[in-house]
Parts: structure tokens; sequence; C-alpha cells
């Protein structure tokens, strides 16, 4: 209880002063930037076995993987960030770590979502200093040895904390995945550069839709909706050669 209530001082110290108030701008959009070092361009969200089984060999192809990976993030892990980013607190934030951790069954996915997630919350534990909770909350995460540090739940809670709103922390959550997704195919030589900005700019209208679609939703509702793509996903680990962590 005490952890919750220095949360919420945290809240209230960063909104109610205006110089933090144009601070704080600045390290939300930094959440979001590829140079964060929070490991996401190790991960090709199954594209790269997808490519390895011919189920994407072309720009067709990957226009349709990454409208499939959107609809299995914002069915599947926008509660999870909906969640955390209303409730941002200890109590919360572990709980859908094990909600979470129980419901993906595909071991390559658990195990990098719980890469990112352990980068994201090392990092912003590191990078906001003006909110102290979150290195507090690390470490009494990781002395307890029970928490999987998913990335969904530590993506929403570091947005509660950092004062970003449920629908824009959700949003950006699809953002961050249709980017790692796309550099991935960028990577993999399926697209070029200029090729994967002119994909991103026409996906996002598609993302926008499934967002407004998953958007609030409670942890009870969600789901997978692709299915297909958490088996590729799993057949990960056997590939001979690979490029990507999965």
């Amino acid at each position: 209880m005490e952890e919750k209530v220095g949360n919420d001082q945290n809240l209230d110290k960063v909104e109610n002063s205006p110089q933090m108030g144009s601070l704080v701008q600045w390290s939300q959009w930094q959440l979001l930037d590829s140079i964060l070092p929070t490991g996401g361009f190790a991960h090709s969200f199954g594209l790269e076995a997808a490519i390895q089984a011919r189920l994407v060999s072309g720009p067709e192809d990957l226009r349709a993987y990454v409208i499939h990976v959107l609809q299995n993030t914002g069915s599947l892990l926008l509660p999870y960030v909906y969640s955390c980013t209303i409730f941002p607190h200890l109590e919360m934030w572990h709980k859908l770590d094990r909600m979470l951790d129980a419901t993906l069954t595909n071991e390559v996915g658990r195990k990098a979502s719980t890469l990112q997630g352990s980068a994201l919350m090392r990092v912003a534990a590191a990078v906001y200093l003006e909110i102290p909770s979150l290195k507090s909350m690390r470490n009494a995460s990781l002395s307890s040895g029970t928490v999987s540090f998913h990335h969904a739940p530590i993506f929403g809670l570091v947005c509660g904390l950092l004062g970003i709103d449920a629908e824009t922390s959700q949003k950006a959550y699809m953002f961050i995945t249709m980017r790692d997704v796309i550099s991935a195919a960028t990577r993999l030589n399926l697209v070029g550069p200029l090729g994967a900005a002119v994909l991103q700019h026409q996906v996002s209208i598609v993302a926008e839709d499934i967002s407004k679609k998953w958007m609030n939703r409670a942890v009870e509702e969600a789901c997978q909706t692709s299915p297909l793509l958490d088996t590729v996903q799993g057949c990960h680990g056997y590939l001979f050669s690979r490029l990507f962590c999965s």
C-alpha cells in the first residue's frame, strides 16, 4: 500500500509542476525512440521463421504478416498495457505479469517478452530518475525471484508513471510493434528502407482500426486472433541459422 501511495505522489509531482510537465513530454518521446536499448530490434516476431517456412516471400505477404502481428498484439497484449497504464502499481504489475506468463504458451514468444520487458525495466529505472519508484519496484521484483518481467505490462507501467494516458499508451505499443517487425523485414532483405517507410505509413491506417477495436479491454478478454503466427514463431528455435532471437 505504501508503494501505491508513493507512485501516486510521483505522478502528482510530475503533473503539477509546469517545468516537469514540459520535460515529461521528452521522456514520453524517448520511450518510443528506437535508440532506447530495450532489445526490440533483436526480435522478428516470427518473421524470420515465416520466411524460411515460405509463408512470406514478398511485399504483399509481408504486409499481410505485419497486419496479423498487429491483430495478435491488439487482441492479446493491449489489455495488459491498458490495465497497467491505468493502475501503475507494484501489485497490479505483478498480477498481470503472472497472468501473461500463464497465457503465453509459445516458449519463443514468452522468452522474447521477458527479455524485452527486463531490458525496458532496467533502462526505465536508470533513465527516468524523476520516478524513483521504478527503481524500487525493479529491485523488489528482482529480490522476490517470482517476477517474469513480461514486456506488455511493464510498458503500461512505465507509461502510467510517465503520465501517458491509456489511449496513447496502447497506440504507442502498437506503433513500436509495427516499427520493430518492419525493421526486421528490412534486415531480412524483404523490403528496402524506403519501401519499409511506405509500408509503415500504409499499415498505420489498419493499425488505427485494430487499436480502436481492442482498446480499453480487460485482461479477461485477451485472446489470440492469429494462432498460426504463434505456431510459426515457436518454430524459430529449430532454424539451422538465424539472425534474430525470435
